[in-house]
């Protein structure tokens, strides 16, 4: 058999595994939990843990712990070892079901925004048993989730277990109006493809921006980039391709699908798609990408850059949120079928999507948020910061022909005709995708393109799920009333398409004619992270969470705060880093380049020969390099400022509007001043050093 087939899933506590090293009794219990979402049975702990234990030890596996995704967006683990001393010089291996099911690390280091005291430093970690346990570098990690003392959510994981548990409430609710007595559950389904960069380590550690911040904070875009289109899917390079062919060998082994890839559009930029799986495992598997890309990337002398716009001038990376709703029993609520306008259960959850992003476009706004994705929304390759729903014309004609009550006639299948007789004949799609629309209709899924490389996509999650099943709470609300179901039906789709076409635009999302029809629309434009999260915290978006059990109003408020905080450490992070590199190395080689020229304009005067090039360039550094010094003395008086902000959100908009202000002035004057001293001179790694040097 094919090794990668034998090898795939090997470090994973797999069903098979599970069947293995479980009694019937006890997996079935398990996999009841697992499938239905049926409430975990405590009694089988204790042969789940042994099972567990007895498979990592066969696999070498020394210690344990419960692997959780608290706020800040990445992952925490405390490990234990298996051993247990029973006397002096003997050990026996021990792991009981009580610390299968529940873990106590410290919480009083993970953000909390609030929902606890600094002193209270107790947390908890639950098993989630819908998320399979696997072994990472000789520890069986155990997916969890991450609660205060108080109960209140820690983490990334319990939201979206809970927004699971909404949508597929409320969608079968509609199934069983639709006539499905079958599907015992809907679940939503989530491929998150994940774009990064990859730069050579040793030019890396030479830049302090990227090492500190995770993007350049100046430097001059190459001569050439992307403008010749030629790397988009070019020839992978060798050493990339290694790196590739690696990081795929562990992900398969740790059961995730990766499945595509290829090169991105700007140099060094690079994309891996995995196979879609439930939101919840989606979004631990989308993790464990992230935190092997950069490990692996280090076996092979690179560095991998997950910052949304490491490079300015330079496209940056997006994490495209491919999502989609399934029934247990396999039917795609998505899938448009062969006669989209006959398809009611198609239309009504449709319907249900576009009711639910044009009444919440605040809330999706705000689950692409953050400093390091403002560096790239609006930008050529990302969505602008306007929602909007791009459905192809086939779907838009479909809806607009069922308000105006008309029968829509479907066109003839087009095949495309390439004039090669040898090539095969190929039927067109009925849409195209559309790369500058935020939330995308394509095919059987809707693609959220705003997201940020470096961040968790459990945020977008539970807010889609969540917004959706209120959309189809109110609609089975209503149907439930009505006397005949199909008249309601075809009622409310024709009121929601009429209510909440707005949200629909299937053109250019990056033209400025597009911003100014989004206005006369009426709708949102939140173009930066400050503008969005006071949107969080409405009246209303409180009630959301709250009335579907995804948050309570505590947990929300705690959310709003860390991300604020978060965007404020990250701008002043960046501040203070900026200040640091030009004070001590470009000011100081700035400098000595001008000095080198000072004394060549001096030894050309006593021997008489023109000094005309060697003068005009030393004024251009001058002015550039005054100019430098001033920004920098006020960015130090607006960075080290002692001032009382008043709330957390008067600080964030403070580092929006003066600290960004003070680093774009001074970046204008560091790339002049680049451009003007000599590569041997010049203190650091250029762009065309970094991403073509791989």
């Amino acid at each position: 058999m094919n090794t990668i087939i034998e090898e795939y899933g090997i470090n994973v506590f797999s069903d098979e595994t599970m069947k293995e090293y479980l009694s019937s009794a006890t997996y079935n219990a398990l996999m009841k939990t697992i499938e239905s979402g049926a409430p975990l049975d405590e009694s089988i702990a204790a042969e789940v843990s042994k099972g567990m234990k007895e498979w990592a030890l066969k696999m070498g596996a020394t210690h344990y712990t419960h692997w959780f995704q608290p706020m800040t967006g990445t992952t925490a683990e405390k490990h234990d070892s298996f051993l247990s001393p029973v006397t002096r010089g003997k050990a026996i291996a021990e792991f009981s079901g009580k610390e299968l099911f529940k873990g106590e690390p410290d919480a009083s280091a993970f953000p909390s925004g609030g929902l606890r005291a600094t002193f209270e430093a107790r947390g908890y970690t639950a098993w989630d048993p819908t998320s399979h346990a696997f072994i990472k570098e000789g520890v069986l990690c155990i997916p969890t989730a991450f609660c205060s003392h108080g109960g209140f959510a820690l983490d990334k994981k319990t939201p979206l277990l809970r927004s699971m548990k909404a949508i597929d409430k409320q969608a079968m609710r509609i199934l069983r109006l639709l006539g499905n007595t079958t599907s015992k559950r809907v679940i939503t389904t989530v491929g998150a493809e994940q774009e990064y960069f990859l730069v050579d380590k040793n030019l890396f550690e030479k830049r302090e921006d990227l090492m500190i911040c995770g993007r350049t904070l100046f430097g001059n875009p190459p001569p050439k980039a992307q403008q010749m289109s030629d790397h988009y899917f070019g020839a992978i390079k060798p050493r990339v391709l290694q790196f590739m062919s690696d990081l795929d060998k562990e992900l398969w082994k740790l059961g995730v699908p990766a499945k595509t890839e290829h090169n991105e559009a700007a140099p060094a930029q690079h994309e891996l798609a995995p196979v879609y799986a439930t939101s919840n495992i989606a979004t631990d598997e989308n993790q464990l990408v992230m935190e092997l890309m950069r490990k692996i990337a280090h076996r092979h002398g690179l560095e991998c850059l997950l910052h949304e716009k490491p490079f300015d001038g330079i496209n940056g990376s997006g994490k495209h949120n491919n999502w989609a709703m399934s029934t247990d029993d396999g039917i795609n609520l998505l899938d448009a079928g062969k006669t989209p306008s006959e398809n009611v259960q198609f239309l009504i959850f449709l319907a249900a999507v576009i009711k639910a992003v044009d009444e919440h476009q605040d809330l999706l706004r705000i689950s692409a948020s953050g400093a390091t994705n403002d560096n790239r929304l609006g930008g050529f390759e990302a969505p602008p910061a306007v929602i909007s729903i791009y459905l192809g014309d086939e779907l838009s004609n479909i809806l607009t022909a069922i308000e105006n009550e008309k029968t829509y006639i479907k066109k003839d299948t087009v095949y495309l005709h390439t004039g090669a007789d040898v090539l095969p004949k190929l039927k067109m799609d009925s849409t195209d995708r559309n790369r500058t629309s935020p939330f995308a209709f394509t095919g059987n899924k809707f693609e959220f393109r705003m997201l940020g490389s470096s961040a968790s996509i459990a945020c977008t999650n539970f807010i889609l799920n969540t917004i959706v099943a209120d959309a189809l709470e109110e609609y089975a609300d209503e149907l439930e009333r009505a006397e005949d179901i199909n008249i309601g039906i075809n009622t409310l789709i024709k009121r929601t398409f009429a209510k909440h076409k707005r949200i629909i635009f299937n053109g250019d999302g990056y033209s400025n004619e597009w911003r100014e029809e989004a206005e006369r629309r009426g709708l949102l434009n939140l173009k930066s992270t400050v503008d969005a999260l006071p949107y969080y915290i409405k009246d209303e978006n409180v009630e959301l969470f709250e009335r579907h059990k995804v948050l309570c109003k505590e947990e929300i408020y705690s959310r709003y705060e860390i991300l604020l905080n978060s965007y404020i450490n990250i701008v002043r992070i960046e501040a203070a880093t900026l200040h640091d590199i030009v004070s001590k190395k470009i000011i100081p080689a700035v400098c000595k380049f001008s000095g080198m020229l000072a004394s060549a304009i001096e030894s050309k005067k006593n021997i008489k020969i023109s000094s005309h090039t060697e003068t005009e360039l030393l004024k251009h550094l001058s002015r550039h390099l005054d100019s430098l010094f001033n920004n920098l003395d006020k960015l130090k008086t607006d960075v080290f400022v002692k001032d009382d902000f008043g709330t957390t959100l008067d600080e964030a908009k403070y580092c929006h509007d003066t600290l960004l202000g003070d680093m774009a002035k001074m970046r204008h004057d560091i790339d002049a001043l680049e451009r003007l001293v000599g590569n041997n001179d010049w203190p650091y790694p250029t762009y065309t050093d970094l991403i073509f040097r791989v």
